[in-house]
């Protein structure tokens, strides 16, 4: 009998799991139907798309657990949702530093996106050299007979950043976190590397930019 109980406990268990995981499915889905519709009237407007690529996912509860575990919290949804605010992810990443902050703004005006929390890994780096910007949004999200205010990470960083984000995520896991110390220092030139990689690639495209309007002008004066 006491088998039976906890098996039905566990369907419950996993049910309402399932259910709180749909509803931060349906704040991506919000989140980055919002993400298209403004790289493209961007482009349209500009010429220019800031946003390359979008990459979207959710904890599985297993993960979700840990997290509260390390935390010193019970396992259960409502913890869950009042203290993990990263259950729901947006990677955006962009070809120029410069684009993350006009992603930033496009975000932050959305009357129904509140931004909740910046951390600015870009003006202020990790001691690694790890650097984005990271975003805590909430948007709600329409049920049929509620709505749910839900919580969302954004993280938007350069291709190279996100290069070596990527990198340096398997060096530390490969490693159980024990990176030797001259991998450590490997890592931080690198990062240094990225940045001056960045930067050289904006350099490069504003002088492409440069020219497109000269060339521009030169052919409007030649027509007049």
């Amino acid at each position: 009998m006491e088998v039976i109980v906890k098996l039905r406990h566990d369907s419950t268990e996993i049910e309402e799991w399932r259910n709180l995981l749909l509803i931060y499915k349906f704040a991506l889905d919000e989140i980055n139907t919002k993400l298209k519709i403004l790289n493209e009237e961007f482009q349209f407007v500009h010429q220019h798309n800031p946003i390359e690529h979008i990459k979207s996912r959710i904890k599985d509860p297993s993960s979700i657990k840990r997290k509260l575990q390390r935390k010193g919290l019970k396992m259960t949804i409502e913890k869950a949702t009042k203290h993990i605010h990263d259950i729901a992810g947006v990677r955006i990443t962009c070809a120029f530093a410069s684009d993350i902050y006009k992603i930033y703004d496009m975000v932050s005006c959305q009357d129904d996106i509140s931004i909740l929390k910046v951390k600015d890994y870009l003006k202020e780096p990790k001691p690694n050299g790890y650097k984005s910007l990271h975003l805590l949004v909430e948007i709600p999200v329409f049920l049929t007979n509620r709505t749910e205010n839900v919580k969302v990470e954004i993280q938007i960083r350069t291709i190279a950043m996100d290069f070596w984000a990527s990198l340096e995520h398997k060096i530390y896991y490969k490693y159980d976190k024990a990176v030797p110390e001259y991998l450590i220092d490997e890592l931080k030139e690198a990062a240094e590397m990225a940045q001056y990689l960045d930067h050289k690639m904006k350099r490069i495209h504003d002088e492409m930019m440069m020219y497109k309007v000269k060339e521009k002008l030169e052919k409007t004066r030649v027509i007049i």
